[in-house]
Protein backbone atom coordinates (compact mmCIF):
# COMPACT_ATOMS: atom_id res chain seq x y z
CA UNK A 1 0.00 0.00 0.00
CA UNK A 2 1.36 3.49 -0.82
CA UNK A 3 2.75 5.42 2.14
CA UNK A 4 -0.05 7.18 3.99
CA UNK A 5 -0.04 10.97 3.73
CA UNK A 6 -0.67 12.83 6.99
CA UNK A 7 -3.34 15.41 6.30
CA UNK A 8 -2.30 17.59 9.21
CA UNK A 9 -5.95 18.52 9.86
CA UNK A 10 -9.08 17.17 11.45
CA UNK A 11 -11.77 16.01 9.04
CA UNK A 12 -15.02 14.28 9.90
CA UNK A 13 -16.95 12.21 7.35
CA UNK A 14 -20.12 10.88 8.91
CA UNK A 15 -19.06 9.03 12.06
CA UNK A 16 -15.49 8.63 10.78
CA UNK A 17 -12.53 10.70 11.91
CA UNK A 18 -10.24 10.96 8.88
CA UNK A 19 -6.54 10.71 9.77
CA UNK A 20 -4.43 10.09 6.68
CA UNK A 21 -4.77 9.72 2.93
CA UNK A 22 -3.89 6.21 1.74
CA UNK A 23 -4.33 6.76 -1.98
CA UNK A 24 -6.04 8.81 -4.64
CA UNK A 25 -7.57 7.63 -7.90
CA UNK A 26 -9.38 9.15 -10.84
CA UNK A 27 -12.77 9.09 -9.15
CA UNK A 28 -12.10 9.32 -5.43
CA UNK A 29 -9.77 9.08 -2.46
CA UNK A 30 -9.12 6.41 0.16
CA UNK A 31 -8.33 7.54 3.70
CA UNK A 32 -7.26 5.92 6.91
CA UNK A 33 -10.08 6.78 9.32
CA UNK A 34 -11.27 5.86 12.78
CA UNK A 35 -14.84 4.89 13.58
CA UNK A 36 -15.69 7.26 16.43
CA UNK A 37 -18.31 4.80 17.74
CA UNK A 38 -16.24 1.59 17.87
CA UNK A 39 -12.73 3.05 17.81
CA UNK A 40 -11.73 0.69 14.96
CA UNK A 41 -9.59 1.87 12.06
CA UNK A 42 -11.08 1.54 8.57
CA UNK A 43 -10.24 2.37 4.97
CA UNK A 44 -12.68 5.09 3.93
CA UNK A 45 -13.33 5.45 0.20
CA UNK A 46 -14.92 8.77 -0.77
CA UNK A 47 -16.12 9.87 -4.18
CA UNK A 48 -15.74 13.41 -5.44
CA UNK A 49 -18.97 15.34 -6.26
CA UNK A 50 -17.74 16.26 -9.74
CA UNK A 51 -17.41 12.55 -10.58
CA UNK A 52 -21.14 11.92 -10.21
CA UNK A 53 -21.79 15.07 -12.24
CA UNK A 54 -19.52 14.03 -15.12
CA UNK A 55 -21.73 14.27 -18.26
CA UNK A 56 -20.12 11.27 -20.00
CA UNK A 57 -19.25 8.77 -17.26
CA UNK A 58 -21.10 10.04 -14.19
CA UNK A 59 -23.89 7.46 -14.52
CA UNK A 60 -21.41 4.60 -14.84
CA UNK A 61 -19.33 5.76 -11.87
CA UNK A 62 -22.44 6.18 -9.77
CA UNK A 63 -23.62 2.68 -10.74
CA UNK A 64 -20.23 1.22 -9.75
CA UNK A 65 -20.25 3.03 -6.42
CA UNK A 66 -23.82 1.94 -5.70
CA UNK A 67 -22.90 -1.66 -6.59
CA UNK A 68 -20.12 -1.69 -4.05
CA UNK A 69 -22.16 0.16 -1.42
CA UNK A 70 -25.00 -2.35 -1.80
CA UNK A 71 -22.68 -5.13 -0.60
CA UNK A 72 -22.15 -3.58 2.84
CA UNK A 73 -22.40 -6.36 5.42
CA UNK A 74 -23.28 -9.01 2.80
CA UNK A 75 -20.05 -10.61 1.58
CA UNK A 76 -18.50 -12.34 4.60
CA UNK A 77 -15.46 -14.33 3.58
CA UNK A 78 -11.89 -14.35 4.97
CA UNK A 79 -10.49 -13.58 1.52
CA UNK A 80 -12.82 -10.73 0.59
CA UNK A 81 -12.39 -7.20 1.95
CA UNK A 82 -15.36 -6.57 4.24
CA UNK A 83 -17.54 -3.57 3.42
CA UNK A 84 -18.62 -2.28 6.80
CA UNK A 85 -20.73 0.75 6.04
CA UNK A 86 -21.84 2.90 3.09
CA UNK A 87 -23.63 6.18 2.50
CA UNK A 88 -24.50 7.44 -0.99
CA UNK A 89 -26.03 10.88 -1.51
CA UNK A 90 -27.09 12.78 -4.61
CA UNK A 91 -23.64 14.08 -5.44
CA UNK A 92 -21.25 12.34 -3.03
CA UNK A 93 -20.77 9.25 -0.90
CA UNK A 94 -18.39 7.12 1.10
CA UNK A 95 -17.74 3.45 1.79
CA UNK A 96 -16.05 2.21 4.96
CA UNK A 97 -14.04 -0.97 4.41
CA UNK A 98 -11.88 -3.36 6.36
CA UNK A 99 -8.34 -1.98 6.57
CA UNK A 100 -5.79 -4.25 4.83
CA UNK A 101 -2.25 -3.06 5.42
CA UNK A 102 -0.13 -5.37 3.23
CA UNK A 103 -0.53 -3.55 -0.08
CA UNK A 104 -1.85 -4.96 -3.34
CA UNK A 105 -0.35 -7.57 -5.65
CA UNK A 106 0.67 -5.10 -8.37
CA UNK A 107 3.96 -4.72 -6.47
CA UNK A 108 4.70 -8.40 -7.19
CA UNK A 109 4.15 -8.59 -10.94
CA UNK A 110 7.55 -7.35 -12.09
CA UNK A 111 10.73 -9.34 -12.54
CA UNK A 112 12.89 -8.96 -9.44
CA UNK A 113 9.86 -8.44 -7.18
CA UNK A 114 8.06 -11.72 -7.74
CA UNK A 115 6.82 -13.81 -4.81
CA UNK A 116 7.81 -17.43 -4.28
CA UNK A 117 6.04 -19.72 -6.77
CA UNK A 118 4.34 -21.68 -3.99
CA UNK A 119 3.04 -18.43 -2.49
CA UNK A 120 1.57 -17.35 -5.83
CA UNK A 121 -0.25 -20.67 -6.20
CA UNK A 122 -1.63 -20.49 -2.66
CA UNK A 123 -2.82 -16.92 -3.26
CA UNK A 124 -4.58 -18.15 -6.39
CA UNK A 125 -6.14 -21.02 -4.43
CA UNK A 126 -7.58 -18.61 -1.86
CA UNK A 127 -8.89 -16.30 -4.58
CA UNK A 128 -10.71 -19.28 -6.11
CA UNK A 129 -12.52 -19.95 -2.84
CA UNK A 130 -13.49 -16.30 -2.42
CA UNK A 131 -14.74 -15.94 -5.99
CA UNK A 132 -16.66 -19.21 -5.72
CA UNK A 133 -18.37 -17.84 -2.60
CA UNK A 134 -19.17 -14.55 -4.39
CA UNK A 135 -20.54 -16.39 -7.42
CA UNK A 136 -22.88 -18.43 -5.24
CA UNK A 137 -24.03 -15.14 -3.75
CA UNK A 138 -24.94 -14.04 -7.27
CA UNK A 139 -21.87 -11.92 -8.01
CA UNK A 140 -19.31 -11.89 -10.83
CA UNK A 141 -16.51 -9.46 -9.90
CA UNK A 142 -15.61 -8.40 -13.50
CA UNK A 143 -12.47 -6.49 -12.53
CA UNK A 144 -10.00 -9.02 -11.13
CA UNK A 145 -6.49 -7.55 -11.40
CA UNK A 146 -3.43 -7.26 -9.13
CA UNK A 147 -4.47 -3.83 -7.84
CA UNK A 148 -7.72 -5.32 -6.51
CA UNK A 149 -6.03 -8.19 -4.66
CA UNK A 150 -4.77 -7.10 -1.24
CA UNK A 151 -2.25 -8.91 0.96
CA UNK A 152 -3.16 -9.23 4.62
CA UNK A 153 0.02 -11.11 5.58
CA UNK A 154 1.83 -14.15 4.22
CA UNK A 155 -0.31 -15.67 1.48
CA UNK A 156 -3.57 -14.39 2.96
CA UNK A 157 -5.20 -12.41 0.18
CA UNK A 158 -8.36 -10.29 0.20
CA UNK A 159 -10.29 -9.37 -2.94
CA UNK A 160 -11.33 -5.72 -3.06
CA UNK A 161 -13.35 -3.33 -5.23
CA UNK A 162 -16.60 -4.98 -6.25
CA UNK A 163 -17.73 -1.74 -7.91
CA UNK A 164 -17.69 -3.30 -11.38
CA UNK A 165 -19.48 -6.43 -10.16
CA UNK A 166 -22.37 -7.88 -12.09
CA UNK A 167 -25.07 -8.75 -9.58
CA UNK A 168 -26.90 -11.63 -11.22
CA UNK A 169 -29.72 -11.39 -8.67
CA UNK A 170 -30.19 -7.67 -9.30
CA UNK A 171 -32.36 -6.00 -11.92
CA UNK A 172 -30.00 -3.02 -12.13
CA UNK A 173 -28.76 -2.05 -15.59
CA UNK A 174 -25.10 -3.00 -16.02
CA UNK A 175 -22.48 -1.56 -18.34
CA UNK A 176 -20.62 -4.09 -20.47
CA UNK A 177 -17.55 -1.86 -20.72
CA UNK A 178 -16.08 -2.64 -17.31
CA UNK A 179 -12.85 -4.24 -16.27
CA UNK A 180 -9.18 -3.50 -17.05
CA UNK A 181 -8.14 -4.24 -20.66
CA UNK A 182 -5.30 -6.70 -19.96
CA UNK A 183 -7.58 -8.84 -17.79
CA UNK A 184 -10.68 -8.84 -19.99
CA UNK A 185 -11.94 -12.26 -21.04
CA UNK A 186 -12.83 -12.89 -24.71
CA UNK A 187 -16.54 -13.09 -23.85
CA UNK A 188 -16.28 -9.80 -21.96
CA UNK A 189 -14.77 -8.13 -25.03
CA UNK A 190 -17.50 -9.63 -27.23
CA UNK A 191 -20.22 -8.33 -24.90
CA UNK A 192 -21.61 -11.79 -24.19
CA UNK A 193 -23.24 -12.88 -20.94
CA UNK A 194 -20.70 -13.25 -18.16
CA UNK A 195 -20.36 -16.11 -15.71
CA UNK A 196 -17.70 -17.09 -13.21
CA UNK A 197 -15.54 -18.11 -16.18
CA UNK A 198 -14.84 -14.45 -16.93
CA UNK A 199 -13.35 -13.91 -13.45
CA UNK A 200 -11.49 -17.21 -13.89
CA UNK A 201 -9.82 -15.92 -17.06
CA UNK A 202 -8.80 -12.70 -15.29
CA UNK A 203 -7.37 -14.62 -12.33
CA UNK A 204 -5.43 -16.75 -14.81
CA UNK A 205 -3.89 -13.57 -16.24
CA UNK A 206 -2.96 -12.38 -12.73
CA UNK A 207 -1.29 -15.70 -11.84
CA UNK A 208 0.56 -15.79 -15.17
CA UNK A 209 1.82 -12.27 -14.50
CA UNK A 210 2.88 -13.06 -10.93
CA UNK A 211 4.72 -16.20 -12.03
CA UNK A 212 6.55 -14.77 -15.05
CA UNK A 213 6.79 -11.02 -14.46
CA UNK A 214 4.92 -10.23 -17.66
CA UNK A 215 1.36 -10.36 -18.95
CA UNK A 216 0.39 -13.26 -21.22
CA UNK A 217 -0.52 -10.94 -24.09
CA UNK A 218 0.79 -7.43 -24.76
CA UNK A 219 0.23 -4.88 -27.51
CA UNK A 220 1.00 -1.27 -28.40
CA UNK A 221 -2.62 -0.13 -28.43
CA UNK A 222 -6.01 -1.19 -27.11
CA UNK A 223 -7.41 -2.49 -30.41
CA UNK A 224 -4.37 -4.70 -30.98
CA UNK A 225 -4.55 -5.99 -27.41
CA UNK A 226 -8.22 -6.92 -27.66
CA UNK A 227 -7.57 -8.68 -30.97
CA UNK A 228 -4.77 -10.74 -29.41
CA UNK A 229 -6.97 -11.70 -26.44
CA UNK A 230 -9.63 -12.92 -28.87
CA UNK A 231 -7.29 -14.80 -31.21
CA UNK A 232 -3.78 -15.45 -29.86
CA UNK A 233 -2.72 -18.18 -27.42
CA UNK A 234 -0.17 -17.12 -24.76
CA UNK A 235 3.17 -18.86 -24.41
CA UNK A 236 3.47 -21.46 -21.61
CA UNK A 237 4.78 -19.75 -18.46
CA UNK A 238 7.81 -22.08 -18.30
CA UNK A 239 8.98 -20.80 -21.71
CA UNK A 240 9.20 -17.29 -20.30
CA UNK A 241 10.65 -18.20 -16.90
CA UNK A 242 12.90 -21.22 -17.29
CA UNK A 243 12.97 -22.22 -13.61
CA UNK A 244 9.21 -22.81 -13.51
CA UNK A 245 8.15 -26.49 -13.52
CA UNK A 246 6.48 -27.42 -16.80
CA UNK A 247 3.72 -29.07 -14.76
CA UNK A 248 2.41 -25.58 -13.97
CA UNK A 249 1.81 -24.73 -17.64
CA UNK A 250 -1.44 -26.67 -18.20
CA UNK A 251 -2.84 -25.50 -14.84
CA UNK A 252 -2.50 -21.80 -15.72
CA UNK A 253 -3.19 -22.09 -19.46
CA UNK A 254 -6.48 -23.91 -18.93
CA UNK A 255 -7.83 -20.84 -17.10
CA UNK A 256 -6.83 -18.76 -20.16
CA UNK A 257 -8.71 -20.77 -22.77
CA UNK A 258 -10.63 -18.63 -25.27
CA UNK A 259 -13.91 -20.50 -24.83
CA UNK A 260 -15.39 -20.38 -21.30
CA UNK A 261 -16.46 -24.03 -21.45
CA UNK A 262 -12.82 -25.06 -22.07
CA UNK A 263 -11.73 -23.57 -18.75
CA UNK A 264 -12.26 -25.28 -15.40
CA UNK A 265 -15.96 -26.11 -14.96
CA UNK A 266 -15.98 -24.84 -11.38
CA UNK A 267 -13.85 -22.75 -9.04
CA UNK A 268 -13.37 -25.85 -6.89
CA UNK A 269 -11.69 -27.68 -9.76
CA UNK A 270 -9.40 -24.74 -10.48
CA UNK A 271 -8.53 -24.55 -6.77
CA UNK A 272 -7.81 -28.28 -6.63
CA UNK A 273 -5.49 -28.02 -9.64
CA UNK A 274 -3.59 -25.18 -7.97
CA UNK A 275 -3.31 -27.13 -4.70
CA UNK A 276 -1.82 -30.11 -6.56
CA UNK A 277 0.59 -27.80 -8.40
CA UNK A 278 1.96 -26.51 -5.10
CA UNK A 279 3.49 -29.95 -4.51
CA UNK A 280 5.84 -29.45 -7.47
CA UNK A 281 7.50 -26.42 -5.87
CA UNK A 282 7.64 -27.20 -2.14
CA UNK A 283 9.74 -29.67 -0.12
CA UNK A 284 7.96 -32.92 0.69
CA UNK A 285 7.69 -32.07 4.40
CA UNK A 286 6.10 -28.64 3.85
CA UNK A 287 2.41 -28.32 4.74
CA UNK A 288 0.91 -25.44 2.72
CA UNK A 289 -2.43 -23.84 3.52
CA UNK A 290 -3.84 -25.37 0.33
CA UNK A 291 -3.21 -28.92 1.57
CA UNK A 292 -4.66 -28.15 5.00
CA UNK A 293 -7.83 -26.63 3.55
CA UNK A 294 -8.42 -29.47 1.07
CA UNK A 295 -7.92 -32.06 3.84
CA UNK A 296 -10.55 -30.42 6.06
CA UNK A 297 -12.97 -29.62 3.25
CA UNK A 298 -13.34 -33.26 2.22
CA UNK A 299 -14.29 -34.48 5.73
CA UNK A 300 -17.99 -35.48 5.77
CA UNK A 301 -18.51 -34.53 9.42
CA UNK A 302 -17.38 -30.95 8.64
CA UNK A 303 -19.71 -30.55 5.67
CA UNK A 304 -21.92 -28.05 7.55
CA UNK A 305 -19.02 -25.66 8.09
CA UNK A 306 -18.94 -22.64 5.80
CA UNK A 307 -15.83 -21.79 3.79
CA UNK A 308 -14.88 -19.09 6.30
CA UNK A 309 -15.18 -21.56 9.18
CA UNK A 310 -12.97 -24.12 7.42
CA UNK A 311 -10.29 -21.44 7.06
CA UNK A 312 -10.59 -20.69 10.78
CA UNK A 313 -9.89 -24.34 11.49
CA UNK A 314 -6.94 -24.32 9.09
CA UNK A 315 -5.39 -21.48 11.09
CA UNK A 316 -6.26 -22.94 14.50
CA UNK A 317 -4.59 -26.33 13.97
CA UNK A 318 -1.01 -27.30 14.73
CA UNK A 319 -0.11 -29.29 11.62
CA UNK A 320 2.70 -31.87 11.52
CA UNK A 321 3.87 -34.91 9.58
CA UNK A 322 4.37 -37.94 11.82
CA UNK A 323 6.49 -40.98 10.99
CA UNK A 324 5.28 -44.55 11.31
CA UNK A 325 5.27 -46.24 14.76
CA UNK A 326 5.12 -42.99 16.77
CA UNK A 327 2.97 -42.62 19.91
CA UNK A 328 0.62 -39.63 19.55
CA UNK A 329 -1.57 -40.12 22.63
CA UNK A 330 -0.69 -42.28 25.63
CA UNK A 331 -3.43 -43.79 27.80
CA UNK A 332 -4.02 -42.44 31.30
CA UNK A 333 -2.13 -39.24 30.55
CA UNK A 334 -4.23 -36.12 30.77
CA UNK A 335 -4.87 -33.99 27.72
CA UNK A 336 -7.11 -31.22 26.45
CA UNK A 337 -6.68 -31.31 22.67
CA UNK A 338 -8.17 -33.42 19.92
CA UNK A 339 -6.60 -34.57 16.68
CA UNK A 340 -7.64 -34.68 13.05
CA UNK A 341 -6.06 -37.28 10.79
CA UNK A 342 -5.65 -35.76 7.33
CA UNK A 343 -3.55 -38.60 5.88
CA UNK A 344 -2.58 -42.08 7.04
CA UNK A 345 -3.86 -44.58 9.59
CA UNK A 346 -3.50 -44.99 13.36
CA UNK A 347 -4.34 -47.79 15.77
CA UNK A 348 -6.11 -47.29 19.08
CA UNK A 349 -5.15 -49.67 21.88
CA UNK A 350 -5.78 -50.03 25.60
CA UNK A 351 -3.62 -52.24 27.76
CA UNK A 352 -2.06 -53.53 24.56
CA UNK A 353 -5.41 -54.71 23.16
CA UNK A 354 -6.54 -53.30 19.82
CA UNK A 355 -9.72 -51.25 20.12
CA UNK A 356 -9.98 -49.53 16.75
CA UNK A 357 -8.31 -48.35 13.57
CA UNK A 358 -8.71 -44.69 12.58
CA UNK A 359 -8.24 -43.67 8.95
CA UNK A 360 -7.71 -40.36 7.19
CA UNK A 361 -10.60 -37.95 7.44
CA UNK A 362 -11.41 -39.00 11.01
CA UNK A 363 -10.63 -37.49 14.40
CA UNK A 364 -9.68 -38.85 17.80
CA UNK A 365 -9.30 -37.48 21.33
CA UNK A 366 -12.38 -35.28 20.98
CA UNK A 367 -13.76 -36.26 24.41
CA UNK A 368 -11.22 -33.97 26.07
CA UNK A 369 -12.33 -30.98 24.00
CA UNK A 370 -16.04 -31.67 24.52
CA UNK A 371 -15.45 -32.17 28.25
CA UNK A 372 -13.89 -28.70 28.43
CA UNK A 373 -10.89 -29.51 30.60
CA UNK A 374 -8.07 -31.96 31.17
CA UNK A 375 -9.24 -35.54 30.90
CA UNK A 376 -7.20 -38.76 31.25
CA UNK A 377 -6.85 -40.41 27.85
CA UNK A 378 -8.63 -43.75 27.86
CA UNK A 379 -6.43 -45.26 25.11
CA UNK A 380 -3.08 -45.09 23.33
CA UNK A 381 -2.94 -43.91 19.73
CA UNK A 382 0.01 -44.94 17.53
CA UNK A 383 0.76 -44.21 13.88
CA UNK A 384 0.66 -47.22 11.54
CA UNK A 385 1.76 -45.22 8.49
CA UNK A 386 3.26 -41.79 7.88
CA UNK A 387 0.65 -39.20 8.87
CA UNK A 388 -0.47 -35.67 8.17
CA UNK A 389 -1.91 -34.67 11.54
CA UNK A 390 -3.59 -31.57 12.94
CA UNK A 391 -3.80 -31.00 16.69
CA UNK A 392 -6.39 -28.56 18.01
CA UNK A 393 -5.84 -27.00 21.43
CA UNK A 394 -8.80 -25.39 23.24
CA UNK A 395 -6.96 -22.05 23.53
CA UNK A 396 -6.54 -21.83 19.74
CA UNK A 397 -10.12 -22.93 19.07
CA UNK A 398 -11.41 -20.33 21.55
CA UNK A 399 -10.10 -17.60 19.23
CA UNK A 400 -12.40 -18.74 16.42
CA UNK A 401 -15.76 -17.10 15.83
CA UNK A 402 -18.71 -18.27 17.93
CA UNK A 403 -20.40 -19.73 14.86
CA UNK A 404 -17.33 -21.78 13.91
CA UNK A 405 -16.96 -23.12 17.45
CA UNK A 406 -20.64 -24.10 17.57
CA UNK A 407 -20.51 -25.90 14.22
CA UNK A 408 -17.31 -27.71 15.21
CA UNK A 409 -18.74 -28.83 18.55
CA UNK A 410 -21.90 -30.11 16.84
CA UNK A 411 -19.79 -32.04 14.33
CA UNK A 412 -17.66 -33.62 17.06
CA UNK A 413 -20.69 -34.58 19.16
CA UNK A 414 -22.41 -36.16 16.13
CA UNK A 415 -19.21 -38.05 15.34
CA UNK A 416 -18.93 -39.26 18.94
CA UNK A 417 -22.57 -40.39 18.97
CA UNK A 418 -22.01 -42.30 15.71
CA UNK A 419 -19.09 -44.13 17.32
CA UNK A 420 -21.12 -44.99 20.42
CA UNK A 421 -23.98 -46.33 18.28
CA UNK A 422 -21.52 -48.44 16.28
CA UNK A 423 -19.89 -49.77 19.44
CA UNK A 424 -23.30 -50.64 20.89
CA UNK A 425 -24.28 -52.43 17.68
CA UNK A 426 -21.08 -54.45 17.77
CA UNK A 427 -21.58 -55.32 21.45
CA UNK A 428 -25.15 -56.44 20.80
CA UNK A 429 -24.06 -58.59 17.86
CA UNK A 430 -21.51 -60.46 19.95
CA UNK A 431 -23.97 -61.44 22.68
Amino acid sequence: MPEAIDLGLSLQVGKYDVQKMLGKGATGTVYLARDTFSGHEVALKTIEPEVFRDPEFGTVYRSQFLNEASLAGKLKHPHIVSILDAVVGEDSGYIAMELVSGGDLSAHTQSGKLLQVADVLQIGFKCCGALDYAFHEGIVHRDIKPANLMLAGGTDVKIADFGAAYLRKSQAVQSAEMGSPYYLSPEQIAGRELTHHSDMFALGVVLYEMLTGQRPLRAENLDALLKKILELEPLPPSEIRKDLPKELDPVILRALKKRPEARYPTWSEFALALSKAVRFVLPADAIPDTERYVALKRVPMLSDLADAEIWELVKAGKWTRVDKAKIIVRENREGTSFFFLAEGEVKVTRGGRLLNLVNHGECFGEMAYIWGGELPRHATVESMTRLLLAEFEPAALAKMSGGAQLQLTRALVRNLVDRLVLANTRATATR
